[in-house]
């Protein structure tokens, strides 16, 4: 972290400037190229052209409204368990997006908001926009990643929301262009991700990705 605070490049929501007050730091160039190591990029940093195959580009053509998001590309005709919400808790979705060199995207939200310094990207349900078209704009809102759905991971109740988290794959996007919700953006290897993603609301998330890759290479 460093301590002189700078303004987020985007604005908020309602077109406010954020004050990001212990900006992080970002990691030296050579760590996106070494899949043992943590990278992390804030915004409009600098990054490699591509990795492992894929170029980092932004999204020109993302949807801008929530008709546009139901119908956004990505999403895959998989088998998934009903969604039961609980009582008092909001819907939400996220995804764990793993790259080819095995390390896991994770974002540090602006100002450690609710408490994370890192976490997957997630949010709640806006009407009219499903499941797993929620989780892949939120992939794009706090990551600047384009992703698409592989596979049902886990529910996950949390402090406000009871998120549906689905295991995803990049396809394009440029973390460098995060949103205003996050000071940058990390790709972590899966043995940090516990010291990583402190925050016990994402021990069970970490647990079931664990679970879920032991399952696909043991077969």
């Amino acid at each position: 972290m460093n301590d002189a605070a700078v303004h987020h490049p985007q604005p908020n929501e309602h077109g406010k400037p954020v004050l990001i007050t212990r900006p992080s730091l970002p990691t030296a160039p050579d760590t996106w190229l070494d899949p043992a190591r943590i990278a992390t990029v804030i915004p409009l940093g600098a990054l490699p052209p591509m990795l492992n195959g894929v170029p980092f580009a932004p999204w020109i053509d993302a949807p801008a409204t929530n008709a546009a998001w139901s119908e956004v590309e990505g999403q895959a005709d998989i088998i998934e368990p009903a969604f039961d919400l609980p009582p008092s808790k909001s819907p939400a979705a996220g995804v764990v997006i793993v790259e080819d060199d095995g390390r896991v995207w994770a974002v540090s939200p602006s100002n450690r908001f609710g408490g994370y310094d890192a976490t997957f990207p997630k949010g709640r349900v806006d009407p009219g926009v499903n499941l797993q078209a929620t989780a892949i704009r939120e992939a794009f809102e706090e990551s600047g990643l384009r992703v698409e759905i592989l596979a049902h991971l886990v529910d996950s109740t949390r402090t406000l929301t009871y998120t549906r988290y689905y295991l995803a794959r990049r396809i394009g996007g440029n973390p460098a262009l995060m949103g205003w919700e996050s000071q940058a953006v990390h790709l972590v290897p899966q043995a940090d991700l516990p010291a990583v993603l402190c925050n016990p609301n994402d021990r069970a998330v970490i647990d079931a990705l664990k679970q879920s890759l032991a399952n696909k290479f043991s077969r």
